[in-house]
């Protein structure tokens, strides 16, 4: 099961390897933990348009949790658009569910935002403003990355997890980003049966915690980005065909709905027959996608005083740096 998925989830990014800007300055392979596993290595793309810096977007690919070193796939589905935008484009590697048991894959996400941060100067990176997103199982971790802003560890009942991990060099840097775009993410991994309970078998949910998800109902809940959700964190969009036959359509119905509770939620787009990639990636959507981060940098570089920025319902709220 695990290769037939990864074989039908890089069929499908493999159609957007052509949207891949060649011509932008980059640096690739670099080990944002220091270790030189190569599931620990990202690649930066700049836009070539003169600027001494540029506001980061990290894009994260989908895998299921079972691939370790699809980064280029990310580049190549979301590259064009956030380039074309004047983003620089962060393409990072995480650990499996094959290398390591969760919190390891968000533990990584966490040591690679640190690592553009604290290496900005020597990067042309802006990192006032630091934005991620991810589709599938990428978005799970880009929607993780964004509601566990300010989050070390976290508790439910007696099963506790370190979400923040000491990966890397630069453990004293923030890991927090400004706003997060969610393709399609897993969200609720006790409810990946349509919403009505847990896969049963061989899911890549239990391959990510080791363990069934039925019978492992406090870790499962420390998987999922809701758990974590506050007034504080940074705003979603948040994109899903309704004809996803991978990750059920409900789980971001359930997400959107979370987020719009606490005044989070941007948009929810709902792709008319989208699929789990085809369709729902188009250029409409890359472009919604884009004009997101836009506003939400433009938002950051005009309002943020003093560690504070203005959320979408003009509340003050702190935001770490």
């Amino acid at each position: 099961m695990k290769r037939i998925l990864i074989t039908a989830l890089l069929a499908v990014y493999s159609l957007f390897v052509c949207l891949g800007q060649e011509n932008s300055k980059q640096w690739l392979n670099l080990n944002y933990a220091g270790d030189n596993q190569e599931y620990h290595n990202l690649d930066i793309y700049l836009p070539e348009t003169g600027k001494s810096a540029y506001k980061p977007i990290i894009v994260i690919y989908g895998s299921a949790w079972f691939g370790n070193n699809f980064k280029q796939h990310a580049y190549n589905t979301y590259g064009k658009s956030l380039l074309e935008s004047g983003f620089a484009v962060i393409a990072i590697n995480h650990r499996s569910s094959a290398d390591a048991v969760y919190p390891a894959q968000i533990n990584d996400v966490k040591a690679a935002i640190r690592f553009v941060r604290a290496n900005a100067d020597k990067y042309n990176i802006d990192a006032s403003f630091i934005g991620i997103t991810g589709y599938s199982s990428g978005g799970h971790l880009a929607s993780l990355a964004g509601t566990t802003n300010r989050v070390k560890e976290y508790t439910v009942n007696n099963t506790t997890v370190d979400i923040e991990g000491k990966i890397g060099d630069y453990t004293s840097y923030s890991s927090s980003v400004n706003a997060v775009v969610d393709w399609f993410g897993p969200i609720d991994l006790a409810r990946m049966d349509n919403c009505n309970g847990p896969k049963e078998g061989d899911s890549p949910e239990a391959a990510l915690i080791r363990g069934n998800p039925a019978d492992n109902l406090d870790m499962i809940a420390l998987t999922n980005p809701i758990t974590y959700i506050d007034e504080r964190d940074p705003n979603f969009l948040v994109i899903h065909g309704d004809a996803d036959n991978v990750v059920p359509h409900c789980q971001s119905e359930l997400f959107s709905k979370a987020l719009k509770e606490k005044g989070l939620l941007t948009e929810f787009i709902s792709v008319p027959e989208g699929q789990h990639g085809p369709v729902t990636f188009n250029d409409s959507t890359f472009k919604k996608m884009t004009d997101f981060f836009l506003k939400e940098a433009e938002r950051a570089s005009l309002t943020a005083q003093g560690g504070r920025a203005w959320s979408r319902n003009n509340q003050a709220v702190e935001l770490d740096t």
